[in-house]
């Protein structure tokens, strides 16, 4: 039996009364054991200790929207300042060139970032696949990184000259989509509890995929279980593409299709208006919120405010390095909360709420809510350890509201599954160092 004993921690739990306490954390076996002033007891007798004093402790960050395979292009000047339509079709052509190695360093490179603020499980939207690409090429980054991974199988099938965004040279042909699809779910989707691995669909877009593609793909998720995810209602481009091609809006269309209920999340939702807010709280329907990414492409302030309020599910998302240029899951934290202030005034989101959303939120967004993003017994061992006793913190009153307030940080420890995934601020299955050369070599091949 593996057991870790975290000590001596200020614990933000995120149980059901969100209680903070002064104590430790036992974890055996990958399962949090018990909480509360646990040394020298006869329970914590053997453990391995791991002291956190100075230090909060939450659990793991959960990122809900992601594209890995672009951390390769942070800050590429084509497209640097265009809204979405404009920022898309001038990286396509870069993406086109991209070969499975690409793939592979670029995941490997944001997992690795991720972690280091904070986040135990990601989720993943890989929607094109050129050269040869495949799903597997992130999946075996994950495992070297070492966070629980839910990647999707995205798709592109409509290209330009059939009215779509991308060019033709990056869809596929539906019926090649659809049987990958199965493949990886049959390949790789592992539904155990404490699973590392979980496999969803997602046909990237209403503008870049047909309705056939839309519908079929919501029934064989439902078919093998596993969840559903895509871009909706990102800015006014794009609910003007709806509104013109399909004659609603993405609300009406996503619900159409079988594209609403506890199996399936949306990305962005920067423009969904009361109707479809009521839509999704009633349907369970969840929401991956990108703040960063929607500041940087002029995209809105989604109402995050109104979301919550009405019961809908809300996770926090990074979204690509090629529209964020960053991969910091605790700064959308601190953004997420700014922005919601501006929309609704100072009162709208605290410091702590929108912690919530970047750890049980993002868990109940990605149906993990029953093991993860809280740390009680019974819960998986997913922890974040931070340091507040630096210069970022120095003067703080309150260290909780710190990590918000004060940030960006990054996580001292990381624990996945009871495994220590960082130690000291470093990854313990990776050079950094040499991942970092070898994305480097790989953009200036891009960039020739």
């Amino acid at each position: 039996m593996s057991r870790l004993l975290v000590r001596n921690a200020r614990i933000v739990t995120m149980d059901a009364d969100r209680r903070e306490l002064d104590g430790d954390v036992l974890v055996e076996d990958g399962v949090i054991a018990a909480v509360g002033a646990l040394a020298g007891t006869p329970a914590a007798a053997g453990a391995e200790l791991l002291d956190a004093s100075g230090c909060v402790v939450t659990p793991g960050l959960v990122n809900t929207h992601h594209h890995l395979y672009q951390t390769l292009t942070r800050a590429v000047p084509a497209g640097q300042d265009a809204l979405l339509f404009g920022w898309l079709k001038a990286l396509y052509p870069v993406w086109a060139r991209y070969e499975p190695e690409d793939i592979f360093v670029s995941a490997q490179l944001g997992l690795a970032e991720l972690a280091l603020s904070g986040c135990t499980m990601s989720s993943d939207h890989l929607y094109l696949f050129p050269n040869g690409a495949r799903l597997e090429d992130t999946i075996e980054a994950a495992g070297t990184v070492g966070i629980r991974f839910h990647p999707t199988r995205g798709a592109m099938s409509v290209g330009e000259s059939a009215g779509g965004l991308p060019p033709d040279s990056l869809v596929e042909a539906e019926p090649a989509i659809l049987a990958d699809m199965a493949r990886v779910v049959d390949a790789f989707h592992d539904p155990a509890p404490g699973s590392m691995l979980r496999v969803g669909l997602a046909p990237c877009s209403p503008f870049s995929v047909s309705t056939g593609l839309m519908a079929d793909a919501a029934a064989l998720a439902r078919a093998k279980g596993v969840m559903l995810h895509t871009h909706l209602a990102e800015n006014a481009e794009d609910v003007a593409y709806s509104l013109e091609r399909f004659g609603c809006r993405p609300g009406q269309y996503a619900e159409e299709l079988g594209w609403t209920g506890e199996h399936v999340w949306h990305a962005h939702c920067v423009m969904l208006d009361s109707g479809e807010i009521d839509l999704f709280a009633r349907s369970g329907t969840g929401v991956a919120h990108c703040p960063c990414s929607n500041c940087r492409l002029g995209s809105g302030i989604a109402p995050v405010r109104q979301m919550r309020d009405a019961g809908v599910k809300v996770g926090l998302g990074v979204d690509g390095s090629a529209s964020n240029d960053s991969g910091h899951l605790l700064s959308e934290t601190r953004v997420a909360m700014l922005l919601q202030r501006v929309r609704n005034g100072a009162d709208a989101m605290s410091a702590r709420e929108s912690l919530e959303i970047a750890t049980l939120g993002g868990a109940r967004v990605l149906g993990r809510g029953a093991e993860l993003g809280s740390i009680e017994p019974g819960k998986r061992g997913d922890l974040a350890i931070w340091d507040v006793s630096g210069l970022g913190a120095a003067g703080a009153w309150d260290p909780v509201a710190a990590l918000v307030l004060c940030g960006p940080f990054q996580v001292r420890d990381l624990v996945v599954e009871g495994r220590r995934v960082v130690r000291e601020g470093r990854l313990a299955g990776l050079e950094i160092e040499a991942v970092v050369e070898r994305a480097n070599r790989r953009v200036a091949r891009l960039m020739g």
